[in-house]
C-alpha cells in the first residue's frame, strides 16, 4: 500500500507539468491581451509595450513557461544577456510563486487564492456534507422498498434534484427564506480569516450557519439527488449477490446484513463519484457564489480569462487539478477497504 500511494504521488508531477504546459500555451492563444483595456480604455501601443515587457510577455513562449516554473532568476543566471536584465518578478512554480496578478496589479497569485480558496472550501465541504446527509439515508431506503411508493417518491425527488440547476434554486431559496420569511440573509458569507489551518472557521456559531445555509444546501441538493440514485442502484444489484444471500441464510439481522455486507461494497460508485466532485466543489462553483455573493474562488475560473489573467488561470487551474488527483488517490485507497479483493501489488 505504501508503495502504492509513493508511486502515485510522484505520478503527480508529470500530470502537472502536463496540465500546467497545456494551459499555459492554450490561453495565450485566446485573441487578445491583458493590457489591450482599462476598464473602456484602449490603452496606447507603448503603454502596453512596456506593461508587456515588465511582466516578461515579450518573451518567447517557451522561456515564458521556464520561468512560469523556475523563476525569473534561473533563467536569467542560465541563459544570461536581456533576460539576465529582465530577471526579478517570478520566483516559479517549483518555489510556489505563482507569479503576480496581471488584472489585480500588485497582488501576487498566491495571495489571491490563499484568500478566496479558504471560503469557497468552507462552502463546498459543507455542501457534501448535506449530499451525503441527504443522498445516501434516501438511496439506501429506496433500494430496500423497492417498486414501493417510497421507492418512487425517492426516485421522483432525486431526478428533481437533478434537473432543476443552482441558477434556478439559488434564487428560488433567497425570495423564499429571506424576502419572503426573513429567517436567513440573502448573501455574503459571514466569517473572516483568521481560520483553523487556514480553512476552517474559528467561529462556528449562528453567525456562520445563517450565511452557509442556504448556499451550501442550494450547491448540495444537486449532488444528493445524484448520490441518493448512485446509492439505489449499487444497493439493489449487490442485495441480489450470493453472499448476501448466505448471510440471510445464517440468521443474522437484516440491519446487520445491510450495514456490514450490503452497503460497504455498494458505496464504491459513490466513492468513485465523490472524488471529482470534492475538487469541483471545494475549488468553488462560480454560479452559486455569485448568486449568494460569496468572495470564494470560483469566479477567478471564469473572470480571469475574460481578463487575460494568465498567472491567475495558471495557479486556479493548478490548484484544481492538484486536488483532483490527490481526490482520486484517496479514492483509489479507499477502494481496498470498501472491496477486500483489491490489491494494490
Amino acid at each position: 500500500m505504501t508503495r502504492y500511494i509513493v508511486r502515485r504521488i510522484f505520478g503527480f508531477i508529470p500530470v502537472l507539468f502536463t496540465v500546467a504546459l497545456f494551459v499555459f500555451v492554450l490561453v495565450r492563444a485566446i485573441p487578445g491581451g491583458p493590457f489591450d483595456f482599462v476598464g473602456d480604455r484602449q490603452l496606447p501601443p507603448q503603454v502596453v509595450a512596456n506593461l508587456e515587457a515588465k511582466y516578461h510577455l515579450n518573451w518567447p513562449t517557451h522561456m515564458q513557461f521556464l520561468s512560469f516554473l523556475v523563476g525569473d532568476d534561473i533563467v536569467g543566471a542560465i541563459f544570461g544577456g536581456e533576460y539576465a536584465e529582465e530577471a526579478g518578478t517570478a520566483r516559479g512554480l517549483i518555489r510556489g510563486d505563482l507569479g503576480l496578478s496581471l488584472y489585480y496589479r500588485g497582488q501576487s497569485v498566491t495571495d489571491t487564492l490563499k484568500v478566496t480558496f479558504p471560503v469557497s472550501f468552507q462552502l463546498g465541504v459543507f455542501a457534501i456534507v448535506i449530499a451525503l446527509t441527504i443522498g445516501l439515508p434516501a438511496g439506501i431506503v429506496a433500494a430496500l422498498r423497492h417498486n414501493t411508493w417510497i421507492d418512487y417518491t425517492s426516485t421522483f425527488i432525486a431526478v428533481l434534484g437533478v434537473s432543476v440547476p443552482n441558477i434556478v434554486l439559488g434564487p428560488i431559496l433567497i425570495w423564499l427564506f429571506a424576502v419572503i420569511l426573513g429567517l436567513l440573509p440573502a448573501a455574503t458569507w459571514g466569517v473572516k480569516p483568521p481560520y483553523i489551518l487556514g480553512l476552517f472557521p474559528r467561529d462556528l456559531s449562528w453567525n456562520f450557519w445563517k450565511y452557509a445555509i442556504l448556499p451550501a444546501f442550494a450547491l448540495g441538493t444537486g449532488y444528493a439527488a445524484v448520490i441518493a440514485r448512485l446509492t439505489r442502484s449499487s444497493l439493489l444489484q449487490v442485495i441480489r449477490e450470493d453472499y448476501i444471500r448466505t448471510a440471510r441464510a445464517k440468521g443474522l439481522k437484516e440491519r446487520v446484513v445491510i450495514i456490514v455486507h450490503a452497503l460497504k461494497n455498494s458505496l464504491i460508485p459513490v466513492v468513485t463519484y465523490l472524488g471529482p466532485m470534492f475538487a469541483a466543489v471545494v475549488t468553488g462553483t462560480f454560479v452559486v457564489e455569485q448568486i449568494f455573493g460569496i468572495p470564494g474562488m470560483g469566479k477567478h475560473f471564469v473572470t480571469s480569462i475574460g481578463n487575460r489573467d494568465y498567472p491567475l488561470i495558471m495557479g486556479a487551474t493548478l490548484v484544481w487539478t492538484l486536488l483532483l488527483v490527490t481526490m482520486n488517490l484517496v479514492v483509489d485507497v479507499m477502494y481496498g477497504w470498501l472491496d477486500p479483493r483489491i490489491r494494490y501489488d
